[in-house]
């Protein structure tokens, strides 16, 4: 699969693959840089089946490195920007034997052994298959990390030979299945690549300006934040065609705020998991957040409102938990949703669902209403323990603008009973001027 998906991009030739700071990386560019770390690789001694972190942020290189790695057949574990002790663990899990680092500066090299020897009874059948790998790693913002190992051939298979270029912006790095599915959709399309140093909504903004952005993928946090800072306004947005939202429940109040002011750009939801790949998605319409999810590489069910998804790019397993598949192969998400004919609505992850007394509330629908509210910035709903009700509900808000934090609760509370049912309304309300998401621009939530 590696060989064909190669051999189509130098059919490309002299197009624009990506753009990095205002320097121009052709695919015939791209494809000399994946020669160079083929040839690295070689003289490195690297075989078929070893396991590699890659660490690198998103770069021309770290995308002729990711490459390079698959055409040799190593398993690849890519990391950025991690922490030490984080960066420790994920090297303990996925047993890496080696690691590779991308100089940002100058597209430069270096390799380390480890001393580890990845056993993992998961990599055996990649091996014995002649097959590559790629691990990758949960955001944890839950809970512990898991590491979901995948065939690199299965997720190949699903960027077919047709032809549809666009010009798309790079969001989420190349450790997550979003930015991977970036990368090689937009590669096998002809399409172009922009990256940004960092993803702030003006810096975005100013790249669809410049670059002529047709797609933005991106996550309704990241959303919420750019309706709130007015970057979409700043800048020319002309180009924008469609911007594309996953990983977490959007919220109504910016999906119906961002139809408002970006009337000319088309709204689709996403889905799509690690353990599972992107999913192929139609939204109702532009303003609804009831999604159809279709064709021929997958399957789904319900079972007591929560979504089992079956996926020819399904994972492997864990490399570190039981993989929860039934017998027919189903995964369970573990999302609650709600059924209307062919579509879905995703409410969340049941491990976020706060019980109250026995009546469940899901943080999305508070924090959309919530959001509503004149100087709330941003909003997160989690659970709290209650001797009474088991759980309350918490909501966490950050104000635009300073403002008296009691009468900013009392309006809180005010506006929430008016339009929430009484077991849904805030029994506590935290201001804070904390971020309230990852550095993938996930709510982060923890019961308290």
């Amino acid at each position: 699969m590696i060989t064909h998906y190669l051999e189509r991009m130098a059919t490309f030739g002299a197009i624009q693959a990506i753009v990095e700071a205002d320097q121009v990386t052709t695919y015939a560019g791209l494809l000399a840089k994946v020669k160079e770390w083929q040839g690295r690789l070689t003289e490195a001694g690297l075989r078929p089946g070893e396991v590699v972190a890659l660490e690198a942020t998103h770069s021309p290189d770290a995308c002729a490195a990711m490459l390079a790695l698959i055409s040799a057949g190593a398993i690849c574990v890519p990391m950025t920007g991690l922490p030490d002790a984080k960066r420790s663990e994920f090297e303990d899990v996925a047993q890496v034997e080696r690691i590779a680092r991308v100089d940002q500066a100058d597209g430069g090299a270096t390799f380390e052994r480890t001393g580890r020897a990845a056993d993992h009874q998961l990599y055996d059948s990649l091996r014995e298959g002649g097959t590559a790998g790629l691990v990758l790693f949960s955001s944890g913002t839950t809970g512990r990390s898991k590491a979901a190992l995948l065939d690199f051939d299965r997720v190949l298979a699903r960027y077919p030979d047709r032809r549809r270029s666009q010009r798309t912006l790079s969001f989420l790095n190349l450790d997550h299945i979003g930015g991977i599915n970036t990368l090689l959709h937009t590669l096998s399309q002809g399409g172009t690549i922009v990256t940004v140093p960092r993803r702030t909504p003006d810096l975005v903004f100013q790249a669809v300006e410049k670059n002529g952005i047709e797609v933005l993928p991106t996550t309704p946090t990241f959303l919420t934040m750019t309706l709130i800072s007015g970057a979409h306004h700043r800048y020319n947005t002309g180009s924008l065609r469609l911007i594309t939202y996953g990983t977490e429940p959007m919220p109504e109040q910016t999906l119906r705020q961002l139809g408002r002011e970006l009337p000319n750009v088309r709204l689709k939801q996403t889905y799509g998991l690690s353990e599972l790949g992107i999913l192929s998605t139609k939204s109702k319409s532009d303003d609804s957040l009831w999604v159809r999810l279709g064709g021929p590489d997958f399957d789904y069910k319900v079972v007591d409102g929560v979504l089992w998804i079956k996926s020819k790019m399904a994972m492997l397993g864990y490399l570190n938990a039981p993989a929860p598949f039934d017998e027919a192969g189903y995964f369970n998400t573990q999302d609650a949703v709600e059924v209307e004919g062919e579509y879905l609505r995703i409410l969340g992850r049941t491990s976020e669902l706060i019980n109250v007394a026995g009546e469940k509330v899901y943080p999305n629908e508070v924090e959309s209403v919530l959001l509503e509210i004149d100087n709330i910035a941003d909003a997160t709903v989690v659970g709290r323990a209650n001797p009474v009700t088991g759980m309350v509900v918490k909501a966490i808000i950050r104000p635009v603008r300073p403002e008296n934090e009691r009468a900013l609760r009392r309006r809180v509370i005010e506006f929430c009973n008016a339009r929430l049912e009484p077991y849904k309304v805030p029994a506590v309300v935290e201001i804070s001027e904390a971020a309230q998401h990852s550095d993938r621009f996930k709510k982060l939530r923890r019961a308290s």
